[in-house]
């Protein structure tokens, strides 16, 4: 049976401790690494690219789930949580499992047996990464940050220091208090996942936070555009200028 490589994602050290004596029922996973924080955790998987994680989704700096969108090559995830609300979005990105605190060794066990299978078959968790990509927060929770990876740096930009979103290409441009970043996420992420009452988009390519909207300008004959308080010209379409006047009760 060939080795699975993984790496335990957990802050709180009995938790550790508690998946190292159930793993050692399982002689064909080696612990490769064991980590405490998001920051770490994305820097320890990127470099040794394991089969396996072991995932606590509230850990330090980071959440579970925001270390799975900076990863460069997606490993398969078993969620080890005392959350139960955080299971749909495991469902959704197509998780090998999700284990609720206190599990049980032989709960344990049959995710083991799940990710064994996945793993055999060659499927390790590109499928959960094309997922992630796509998956919007819900209504009830609009995304509150967005965690940004540049070369060696994470960058962790709150959604109230956010200008505006521009389209490029399969990217997005963010423009925030902090600077601008490039992230791989589509507009349409965006414009699901953040709040409607702060966010409006405007046009296929921007989508803008309205406090930063200084004046809405007549640019040719029924074509407008919003000027920021920063003095950038972004392009409002005819559906945009609807949703502008909405927002602003113009």
């Amino acid at each position: 049976m060939e080795t699975i490589k993984a790496l335990i994602i957990e802050d709180e050290k009995p938790a550790r401790d508690l998946l190292n004596n159930y793993i050692s029922n399982h002689q064909q996973i080696e612990v490769i690494g064991e980590i405490d924080n998001g920051f770490d955790a994305v820097k320890l998987i990127n470099e040794h690219n394991p089969d396996l994680i072991f995932l606590d989704i509230q850990i330090p700096k980071l959440t579970g789930l925001e270390v799975l969108e900076l990863v460069e090559n997606m490993p398969c995830v078993i969620f080890t949580t005392a959350y139960n609300e955080y299971a749909i979005k495991a469902f959704e990105i197509n998780a090998v499992d999700y284990l609720l605190k206190p599990y049980s060794r032989k709960r344990f066990a049959e995710a083991i047996e799940k990710a064994s299978v996945r793993l055999a078959k060659g499927e390790k968790g590109e499928n959960e990464k094309k997922l992630l990509e796509t998956t919007n927060a819900t209504e009830e929770e609009f995304l509150q940050r967005v965690v940004i990876k540049d070369r060696s740096k994470i960058n962790v930009v709150a959604t109230t220091e956010i200008k505006y979103i521009k389209a490029e290409d399969d990217y997005v441009m963010i423009h925030s208090e902090k600077g601008n970043f490039l992230k791989q996420k589509t507009m349409k992420f965006f414009e699901s996942s953040l709040d409607p009452k702060q966010f409006v988009r405007i046009h296929r390519s921007y989508i803008v936070n309205i406090n930063i909207i200084s004046s809405l300008q007549l640019y040719e004959k029924d074509s407008y555009v919003v000027k920021t308080t920063d003095g950038d010209t972004l392009k409002v379409s005819k559906t945009g200028l609807k949703k502008i006047k909405q927002q602003l009760d113009m």
